[in-house]
């Protein structure tokens, strides 16, 4: 007998469909050809579909966003190419379960000549010991491998565990996808709805889709829940389906990758000067859970990194939204957010302050401890001022304008030049000074000594 029969008896033959499990688990394509969405990726002639069809698949990892069919595809190519489907999980599996089942694994492909394809969704759960578990089956072929995971596999698979698989991408699906997918279980009497004869037009579906966010999975269920909500009434309405769903949720986790995408959209939005773009990513954070203090300490320092000193005000906004926040709390205190985030997109831009300090730290790091003067070195005893320490000090308020041609750098560095201001707002004036206070020092450092 094989390892997995009992798996495959129900999903291969229509007349065992077992009408209590999820929808969208009953509707899980039987072949290739029942699968929308990801042409690119499986469509004909792509690289995966002819290796399928070769048998000749290799170790693999889907990356993609829930519901866009990285375990219906692992299932597939089992299948298609009459191997043995072995599901894995990252949750908990021990490595002495791993290497007992991928050791009978090879035996099996020994003895029958059939590839085991073992499956691991979210394969980003496991440690790095478990994913070296895999290593030496991966190499010598005992088992072909496939991973899923929602995050990059660059960060969270071991390098070398990926260097011997192949990734590939799959996408958010389509609304053109997701369609077909929603119609193919209204009709499908075996596996899907059909003999309930439901009737949604096209404004129902359009609107099943768009709540659905290119996630199958999550259109089937919120189609089957809309469809036990209607008791039987054959037309389902875009209000039936707003009253299930309630309240839309956007794809997101706190720690992955989604996470730095929508924060790093709503930085560069700002950055570009753009309110109503970074408006809408500061709704998509907060919508999806994200923490509020967490938004606002990156807007504290994109006040320093890329206003700065064109409008220091910018930090003291976010700084109130700080603590407005913390006094009213969410929904009211997120307004306070939002101000912020209004007045930063239009605020004159400067990362200037930014690139000097990186200066003076390449310089502080690379050029070691360089002595202070001894004239701007304090001398509180009487042996540091015997040492020289203070002496020829020039107290700036006893010349004109305050400007002086002392040195305050380490001779090394003398006339360094690190803070090169912008011509955008309160710098402008930060600008002038600085030309005042440089063309001064170089005019009276040039004068002959008499």
């Amino acid at each position: 007998m094989d390892i997995f029969d009992d798996q495959e008896t129900i999903e291969s033959k229509p007349d065992g469909v077992d009408r209590a499990r999820p929808l969208a688990n009953r509707m899980r394509p039987q072949t290739l050809d029942q699968f929308f969405g990801q042409e690119s990726v499986i469509g004909p002639e792509t690289p995966l579909r002819k290796a399928i069809e070769l048998d000749k698949v290799p170790s693999l990892i889907f990356w993609g966003p829930p519901g866009t069919g990285k375990t219906t595809l692992a299932h597939l190519i089992a299948k298609s190419t009459k191997g043995q489907f072995m599901p894995f999980s990252a949750v908990t599996s021990t490595i002495k379960e791993v290497k007992e089942v991928i050791s009978k694994a090879g035996n099996y492909l020994v003895l029958s000549g059939r590839k085991t394809y073992v499956f691991i969704d979210e394969i980003h759960r496991f440690n790095k010991a478990q994913q070296d578990a895999f290593l030496p089956y991966v190499e010598r072929g005992d088992i072909v491998l496939i991973g899923a995971t929602t995050e990059n596999p660059s960060f969270e698979v071991i390098s070398a565990l990926l260097s011997r698989l192949r990734v590939f991408v799959l996408e958010r699906l389509s609304d053109d996808a997701l369609v077909s997918i929603v119609k193919q279980a209204l009709t499908d009497k075996e596996r899907g709805l059909g003999e309930m004869k439901l009737k949604l037009d096209k404004a129902a579906i359009e609107y099943l889709v768009s709540v659905s966010d290119g996630d199958a999975r999550r259109a089937l269920t919120l189609l089957e829940a809309t469809a036990a909500y209607v008791e039987g009434r054959p037309e389902i309405k875009i209000a039936d389906i707003k009253a299930v769903h309630q309240r839309g949720f956007n794809l997101y986790d706190k720690s992955g990758e989604e996470h730095y995408n929508l924060i790093s959209a709503l930085h560069k939005s700002i950055r570009g000067g753009d309110p109503d773009s970074s408006l809408y990513w500061l709704a998509r954070m907060l919508d999806s859970g994200e923490e509020p203090m967490y938004i606002i300490r990156r807007l504290v320092r994109f006040a320093s990194e890329d206003i700065g000193l064109a409008d220091p005000y910018a930090l003291t906004l976010t700084l109130n939204a700080k603590e407005s926040y913390h006094f009213l709390g969410s929904p009211e205190g997120e307004l306070a957010i939002a101000q912020a985030v209004i007045y930063m997109a239009c605020a004159p831009k400067s990362n200037s302050s930014y690139i000097a300090f990186d200066r003076a730290k390449a310089d502080a790091a690379e050029k070691g401890s360089l002595p202070v003067p001894l004239w701007i070195r304090n001398a509180p005893t009487r042996l540091m001022k015997n040492l020289g320490y203070g002496k020829n000090y020039k107290y700036a308020h006893d010349y004109n304008d305050g400007l002086t041609d002392q040195e305050y750098f380490p001779e090394a560095l003398a006339g360094t030049e690190y803070y090169q201001p912008s011509d955008k707002g309160r710098e402008i004036r930060m600008s002038e000074y600085l030309q005042k206070y440089r063309a001064y020092r170089k005019s009276v450092m040039s004068e002959p000594d008499e």
